[in-house]
C-alpha cells in the first residue's frame, strides 16, 4: 500500500445533451469567450443545481441556452463521461433528445452548429465529450 494521501477534489455533476435534429445531426454549442475552456465545441447542458434531476437539468439548460422546449420523457440516457480536470473531477451523464419544440439560437452569445457525428472531431472539444463521440456514431 501506498503511504500517499489523495488530494480533496470536489466533483462536478453536469449533464448534457445531444440534441439531434430530422437528418441525424448533432448540435454542438461553442464555449464563448471569458469562460474556462472558451473556443471549444461542447453538448449543451449544465450543472445539476440541488434538488433537481439531470433530467430537469437539462430541461431547464435547454431552455436558458437555446430558446427551445423538450420534456424529461423526451430524453434517453446513452451514456456518460467521467474525467479528472485539474481542480474538479467531472461527472457528465449525456443523453439523446430527439423531440423539442423551436429553433434552437444560441441565447448566451454562443455559436452554435448542427454537425454529423461521424464529423465531430473536426472540431475541438473539451477532454470529457471527446470520448463520448464514438457513442453517437454508433447510435445514429
Amino acid at each position: 500500500m501506498s503511504d500517499q494521501v489523495a488530494t480533496p477534489f470536489r466533483i462536478l455533476l453536469v449533464a448534457a445533451c445531444a440534441l439531434v435534429d430530422a437528418d441525424g445531426r448533432v448540435l454542438l454549442s461553442k464555449r464563448p469567450e471569458g469562460k474556462q475552456l472558451a473556443g471549444l465545441w461542447e453538448f449543451p447542458g449544465g450543472k445539476i443545481e440541488p434538488g433537481e434531476t439531470p433530467e430537469e437539468t437539462l430541461v431547464r439548460e435547454l431552455a436558458e441556452e437555446l430558446g427551445i422546449v423538450t420534456k424529461p420523457a423526451c430524453l434517453a440516457p446513452l451514456t456518460f463521461a467521467s474525467h479528472r480536470y485539474e481542480n474538479f473531477h467531472l461527472l457528465m451523464p449525456l443523453y439523446v433528445c430527439r423531440r423539442f419544440e423551436g429553433i434552437p439560437q444560441g441565447r448566451e452569445g454562443q455559436e452554435i452548429k448542427w454537425v454529423r457525428p461521424r464529423d465531430m472531431r473536426n472540431y475541438p472539444m473539451p477532454p470529457a465529450d471527446e470520448p463520448l463521440i464514438p457513442f453517437l456514431i454508433d447510435l445514429l
